[in-house]
């Protein structure tokens, strides 16, 4: 397959060794178990840990048109937790390839579950579709969400909503573009 997109590149004028086009589809050459070494530590408690608005790119494989927006991440550990940076990390190295969002989505979830064996893993995932802003319907101000739950947060209602909860509670508490609601307290 590689050697067809290549070919393709070329046909369209492109040089496929590019440097910028080698960032975007980098994610196919990096080390997952790099991303992970010396990233998993020992587990404090066993607390819901959220890491939200991790900014990803990402290119559509139907399209060859990006994707981009926000990635949130949970888990509530057992006897290990992982480093903040490296959730950005394999969310950048999963983002770097061609993707769509739920293949995306479930490659993040089911990593931190196979590295940390949590009683939960949550994943949820915002994005705007160049290949639906621009093409087609062309509706700009559309987004897509996804979601992986795995574990308590698949079988159990209360932790989900708990999760769910969290990951709007900057939204509730600020309006459009981070400006204070004038119904929340400072």
């Amino acid at each position: 397959m590689q050697h067809l997109i290549r070919e393709l590149l070329a046909e369209l004028g492109e040089d496929p060794g590019r440097e910028g086009l080698q960032f975007l589809t980098s994610g196919y050459q990096a080390d997952v178990n790099a991303v992970l070494h010396g990233a998993v530590v020992p587990a404090t408690d066993r607390e819901i840990v959220i890491i939200k608005d991790v900014n990803f790119y990402s290119l559509c494989e139907h399209h060859l048109l990006p994707f981009f927006g926000r990635c949130h991440v949970a888990y509530i550990p057992t006897t290990t937790a992982i480093r903040p940076s490296a959730i950005a990390r394999l969310v950048d190295l999963f983002s770097r390839r061609l993707q769509v969002q739920e293949r995306l989505t479930s490659q993040i979830a089911d990593v931190i579950r196979d590295a940390l064996t949590p009683i939960g893993v949550a994943v949820v995932m915002e994005a705007t579709h160049l290949c639906l802003s621009m093409r087609g319907v062309e509706k700009q101000n559309s987004l897509a969400v996804t979601s992986a739950m795995l574990g308590a947060f698949r079988e159990d209602a209360r932790a989900r909503t708990h999760l769910l909860e969290r990951l709007t509670l900057r939204a509730d508490m600020t309006g459009a573009r981070g400006v204070p609601n004038r119904t929340c307290s400072a």
